[in-house]
C-alpha cells in the first residue's frame, strides 16, 4: 500500500529542492521530519509541509500505520517557467527564467 502527496507550481527552482529531496528519500517519516526541521535550506518548509500531507493521507485515507512509515519515493519535476526580461546595453534585452517544480512524494508502509 502506499500514499502519495503532490506540491505543484512551487517557485523554487528543482536544482534546490532536488537536494532536499535527495537527504530523505528511504529514511522513516521520523527521520525525515527531523532532516528536514534542522537544514537550511528554504526549500525545507514547503518539503515539510508535503511530508506532513503524505503522513495525514497515509494515515486517515489508507489506514496505514503511522510507525511504520517511510519515504518510498520523492521526485522533482520542473513546472512551468515564468519569462522575465532584463534590459542589457544598447538597447537589447536578456530573458530571465523564473523555474518552479513540481514535487511528487511516495509513503510505504514497512513490515
Amino acid at each position: 500500500m502506499e500514499a502519495k502527496a503532490y506540491l505543484k507550481h512551487l517557485r523554487i527552482t528543482p536544482r534546490k529542492v532536488k537536494l532536499v529531496c535527495d537527504l530523505i528519500r528511504g529514511k522513516d517519516t521520523s527521520a525525515a521530519v527531523a532532516i528536514l526541521m534542522n537544514t537550511q535550506k528554504s526549500s525545507c518548509e514547503p518539503v515539510l509541509k508535503l511530508l506532513r500531507s503524505a503522513m495525514a493521507n497515509a494515515e486517515n485515507n489508507h489506514e496505514m500505520n503511522p510507525e511504520n512509515l517511510y519515504v518510498k519515493q520523492v521526485f522533482v519535476s520542473p513546472g512551468p517557467s515564468m519569462k522575465r526580461v532584463m534590459p542589457r546595453a544598447r538597447g537589447g534585452a536578456a530573458r530571465i527564467l523564473k523555474r518552479s517544480s513540481h514535487v511528487t512524494m511516495v509513503l510505504g508502509e514497512r513490515e
